[in-house]
């Protein structure tokens, strides 16, 4: 069984609110298997799959109540509908969007639980999300974080709460720690956090066998263009082809001309935000100043194109690459590989990833807001790591006023001034804070 971070966020979700709960993503991240963990925490667990039971549909089609609803749902299964202590789970809804409509009515009679879950194909999923405004919480789930793979691997709690430590404290890992995580790291680059191919990988060490499995998701992925996108399919294909050439390029940055000498941002604009509504792929965009809020500086036609899972990427690259990842191989460029694993733990821990690029100041990988201002990141592969020009011009801009950097590299940690130099493990740590306050009431003496 893996251990994954959302089964505590259901649990919780489950003790503080009668709502019904969705739960997002793409496909193979692991939506059902954490639900039906879940559902073994009731007497009576029910499911029904839109697409194995399209007549399922049926149920909410003309139903004028929730009594309508419950009558219709008892014939359809055989398990018993216990009050108080049923949990009703709706897999893959973006196949029957008047489930959203039905929510209200089921949540409010208040007799059962209810969960959801659907796959973030298309425009379909994305046009539920904003219906069902205080009858249904919604959660996106993404591929195991680096954190939840060596947790499946035996990793003691202890020794994350001492890593953990080390990153709060800045100070150095022990050193047989950090060569053992190191390694964890670089397996982890290959394995990937698509639970399908981390199982695999805990079942028989064969790495071969994982890369079969990835590249069964990744042709499911290319079926899934096809199916539910036919007029772009093309489009979409080939822009999900390019990802891993257009990151081993020096300049990472997507160039529309790889797909066409003649390609307008604007023609291909709907390609790339199906692959980012499906999940399939991240995009991490220009803005033109490292301050806040990055959205507003936003360049909405120039990004790069990360890969939604580190292990996926991995799998595209050619035949063999595993082993030279794992043994460190000095002729690969770590550093696209290093960032798609960047890129990925920032977006799994709720962050918006951004890059910023300037002429004159030179580009960061990534700068994200953090703990109340904007925290650059640069991404490391090399022994060079403590030169990085761009981030010593941002950091000596006064008008920025940026308090700290972190570097990440293969070395231990280390800090050097606002600048803190961490291995790249320790990605993981960056994590969305919650800083605003939960109550404020304003004095309103004077005004009455």
């Amino acid at each position: 069984m893996l251990k994954r971070k959302i089964n505590k966020y259901i649990q919780d979700f489950y003790n503080n609110s009668r709502n019904a709960l969705l739960i997002t993503g793409a496909r193979q991240t692991g939506k059902t298997y954490s639900i039906r963990q879940f559902g073994k925490s009731f007497k009576s667990f029910i499911e029904i799959n839109f697409i194995e039971q399209p007549e399922a549909a049926d149920l909410f089609r003309d139903a004028r109540s929730h009594a309508d609803i419950l009558l219709r749902l008892s014939a359809l299964t055989s398990v018993p509908l216990i009050k108080n202590d049923t949990l009703i789970f709706f897999d893959e809804v973006q196949r029957c969007p008047d489930i959203v409509t039905a929510i209200k009515f089921l949540v409010d009679e208040g007799s059962y639980r209810y969960i959801l879950s659907g796959s973030l194909l298309g425009v379909e999923l994305k046009d539920l999300r904003s219906e069902p405004v205080g009858y249904m919480g919604i959660k996106e789930m993404y591929p195991l974080d680096f954190e939840e793979f060596i947790s499946c691997l035996g990793v003691n709690e202890q020794v994350i709460t001492s890593l953990r430590k080390a990153w709060t404290n800045r100070t150095p890992v022990d050193p047989f720690v950090h060569n053992k995580l190191m390694e964890l790291f670089r397996l982890y680059l290959i394995t990937g956090g698509m639970p399908a191919a981390v199982s695999k990988y805990i079942e028989s060490n064969n790495l071969q066998e994982v890369m079969r499995v990835q590249q069964d998701i990744i042709r499911l992925y290319k079926r899934d263009i096809a199916q539910y996108d036919p007029d772009n399919k093309l489009y979409i294909e080939e822009i999900f082809n390019l990802i891993p050439p257009e990151l081993n390029a020096k300049n990472k940055r997507f160039i529309l001309k790889r797909l066409n000498e003649n390609a307008k941002f604007e023609r291909y604009q709907n390609s790339f935000l199906w692959l980012k509504h499906a999940g399939v792929a991240l995009p991490v965009y220009n803005v033109e100043e490292p301050c806040m809020p990055l959205l507003l500086a936003r360049s909405r036609n120039l990004f790069k194109l990360y890969q939604n899972d580190i292990g996926l990427l991995a799998a595209q690259y050619a035949e063999g690459i595993q082993l030279r990842i794992i043994q460190g191989d000095k002729d690969i460029n770590f550093g696209a590989i290093y960032e798609n694993a960047v890129a990925q733990e920032l977006t799994a821990h709720g962050l918006e990833p951004y890059y910023y690029n300037n002429k004159k100041r030179g580009e960061l990988d990534f700068v994200i807001e953090w703990k109340g201002g904007v925290l650059p990141i640069e991404v490391k592969s090399g022994k060079d790591y403590e030169t990085h020009r761009a981030l010593a011009n941002i950091m000596g801009c006064k008008e920025y006023g940026l308090r700290e950097a972190v570097v990440f590299t293969n070395d231990n940690l280390h800090a050097a001034g606002a600048v803190t130099y961490a291995p790249v493990y320790m990605a993981m740590f960056l994590e969305k804070s919650h800083d605003a306050p939960a109550c404020y009431r304003i004095d309103l003496s004077g005004l009455k």
